[in-house]
């Protein structure tokens, strides 16, 4: 009897590779596509239809907006802390995928488990460690083994899928793509080379000719941080996504080109689209800046910046991460109200907020108003920079190097 592996798979040229490959050594392969409502019935149809036809013994469309939102969207937006200032993590649904598919590969019995990284890149570390931290099952990654045998990997799928008779689609020679709800990534060819991207790698996201002439403004409702309702109207979370990926995309909205810092040591370079994303989190910050005290904004920063660097480095099933996310899902008790965000194209800015949990002092507006004497202001500034004033008094008198 076949073993069998259970494959993550998207129809792109690395896990279309790893059909093929791993039949041939042996594999009976049930592959697995995780629908994150960032495709239409179609695309999830010619997914499947893909999978088939490059010899998959089983296939399975797994629905799972839902849990996109509720487990990776709301966090982050929550966090909005961005990797190293640049890149809105649009791999957080890679850890989604690994849940999804070891519980696949539970109920078929599946001996291995198998992804389509590469072994040059973040991916295999977030697939590795989030299956060894859930589960004893071995790992297969094709796309790695190979690469100890010849030296230019994606040259040799293409050539390795046409000589068996499997076409590759032109823009998935060009380029590495992920996409999701959250965005589209590309990466290959000229990005790589840090040369200037090419409009081809471009999905969500409308060039500076095609924007629309009228601004746009799109009404956010939050209960506790999460975003509820879109221009009065109740939506599920991934439809306000989806909305937002579109309204926004079309302005130009949430595309970027990140070169930072990978997990194995080289310098990267991805281009993003996320056009909702960025649109939704300007909203968010703006109102929960607006309700949570100087201290609470402060130390939020902190913990973001941790939440964010976890779930880039693999290292999302880490326990600290669900330590950090009590903490922000604390932190959203007064982040309820209405938000305004335009765009005149290429960024989104909040207009306007609406809450009774603003902190307001009735009498008092910064700069223009308080309720407060001249000579309490006076005496309060002269306090908060006493320590610094006695400093400089002090080494003006012993010498400029204050010895």
């Amino acid at each position: 009897m076949a073993k069998k592996a259970v494959l993550a798979f998207s129809g792109g040229l690395d896990t279309s590779f790893c059909v093929a490959w791993l039949k041939e050594q042996g594999y009976d392969v049930i592959t697995y596509f995780v629908d994150a409502a960032a495709t239409t019935a179609s695309d999830a149809a010619a997914v499947e239809a893909r999978a088939y036809e490059l010899g998959a013994a089983k296939h399975v469309n797994v629905d799972a907006g839902q849990k996109l939102w509720d487990e990776i969207v709301i966090p982050l937006v929550w966090a909005s802390a961005w990797r190293q200032n640049q890149y809105p993590l649009l791999c957080s649904d890679r850890y989604l995928i690994v849940k999804e598919g070891l519980a696949l590969a539970a109920q078929e019995k599946a001996d291995v488990i198998a992804h389509g990284c590469t072994g040059m890149g973040n991916d295999q570390v977030r697939f590795d460690m989030s299956i060894r931290a859930l589960s004893a099952l071995p790992i297969v990654a094709p796309v790695r083994i190979i690469q100890d045998e010849v030296a230019r990997v994606r040259d040799f799928e293409i050539e390795y899928l046409n000589a068996r008779g499997f076409k590759v689609d032109a823009k998935t020679k060009r380029y590495t793509i992920n996409a999701n709800l959250l965005g589209t990534t590309f990466s290959g060819q000229e990005i790589d080379k840090w040369g200037r991207p090419s409009d081809d790698a471009a999905e969500l996201v409308a060039p500076r000719n095609a924007w629309p002439d009228t601004s746009l403004t799109v009404e956010l409702t939050f209960e506790q941080g999460r975003a509820v309702a879109l221009n009065g109207a109740q939506v599920p979370g991934p439809d306000i996504l989806r909305h937002l990926n579109k309204a926004f995309g079309a302005y130009g909205v949430g595309r970027g080109t990140y070169a930072g810092d990978t997990i194995v040591g080289l310098k990267g370079r991805i281009v993003f689209e996320a056009p909702g994303l960025v649109a939704l989190a300007a909203a968010y910050g703006a109102l929960a800046e607006a309700v949570s005290t100087r201290e609470q904004n402060s130390f939020k920063s902190v913990v973001a910046r941790k939440w964010s660097d976890l779930v880039f480095e693999g290292g999302y099933f880490d326990p600290v991460r669900d330590d950090i996310e009590a903490y922000l899902a604390s932190a959203q008790r007064r982040v309820s109200g209405k938000v305004q965000i335009e765009t005149n194209g290429g960024a989104a800015v909040a207009v306007s907020v609406m809450s009774p949990h603003v902190l307001e002092r009735e009498g008092a507006v910064y700069a223009q108003a308080s309720d407060w004497r001249g000579i309490e202001a006076e005496g309060f500034a002269k306090l908060l920079g006493q320590s610094a004033a006695l400093w400089r008094s002090v080494a003006g008198s012993v010498g400029a190097s204050g010895d």
